[in-house]
């Protein structure tokens, strides 16, 4: 992907502070800006406030009792922070959670159908039709329990549903987990045509910097509840930390395992 255009922020979310439980604070000032019709990807390490993060925006922190105590998230110029999540999809912001989460008991096409439950008046049959044509193996599963699928079914399930409800922002979280490389490769495939073919724009947090990248316009790497880095995917794939780091890659070209690095070793640049 190239240089980062002007295009306008439909998502801006700014300096905001996140606490669970009126005493863990899990987000420390994070601002990121997400313009439209574009892929902005959301890296790092586990536990480094990515999915918190996410569920600032999407309304979710309240069912798990967390809230935004400072700062701002602005949606189309509007505030939205601290709304409950049947608000925020009602304004056009849909999020796939981690771990899929599809209706085990409904069969593929059921679960698509719940999808377009938001949109009145929508002509369900184009829509599945448009679902179809993206993933053809739900098209070939569609009368099948979608218990009964496999993890990379459900997840472009997953993916199908949200897209039934046609977001303005679509936010994915770590869709490549669980899942086997071709695979991974092939979502993100999906993805980046979704985007380019229909303007959606994408928020995607991922622990898997390199796929991820190789689809996203811009970036931010995210640890310990802070943004320490931010560019160009180009920027970030040729950046020397986020090589060794992030993409696993040492500077002897060896594959480098990032749990196995240190935090403090890191240049002082990234704290």
């Amino acid at each position: 992907m190239g240089v980062r255009d002007e295009r306008k922020v439909l998502l801006e979310v700014n300096n905001i502070e996140v606490v669970y439980h009126d005493v863990i604070q899990v987000l420390r000032g994070v601002s990121i800006k997400v313009p439209d019709g574009q892929i902005t990807a959301l890296l790092g390490p586990n536990g480094a406030g990515k999915t918190t993060t996410l569920r600032a925006i999407s309304g979710l922190l309240k069912p798990e009792y967390g809230k935004v105590t400072d700062g701002r998230i602005s949606f189309e110029g509007t505030p939205i922070q601290n709304q409950g999540p049947e608000a925020i999809v009602r304004l056009g912001i849909v999020q796939v959670p981690e771990g899929r989460h599809v209706f085990k008991h409904l069969t593929v096409e059921e679960n698509l159908r719940v999808g377009a439950i938001t949109r009145r008046g929508a002509k369900v049959r184009e829509e599945l039709d448009r679902i179809y044509a993206y993933f053809p193996r739900l098209g070939q599963l569609r009368n099948k329990l979608a218990g009964y699928t496999s993890g990379g079914e459900q997840q472009m399930l997953a993916i199908g549903r949200a897209l039934m409800a046609h977001p303005k922002l679509l936010l994915l979280d770590e869709p490549s987990l669980g899942l086997a490389p071709l695979l991974v490769k092939e979502i993100f495939e999906i993805v980046a045509k979704i985007n380019a073919e229909e303007g959606v724009t994408v928020l995607v947090v991922e622990q898997n910097a390199a796929v991820a990248l190789e689809v996203a316009h811009y970036g931010y790497i995210m640890e310990q509840g802070r943004i320490v880095l931010e560019g160009t995917s180009e920027q970030l794939k040729t950046n020397p930390d986020v090589k060794e780091f992030y993409l696993g890659v040492a500077k002897a070209g060896q594959r480098k395992s990032f749990k196995d690095v240190k935090a403090y070793k890191r240049r002082k640049r990234f704290m």
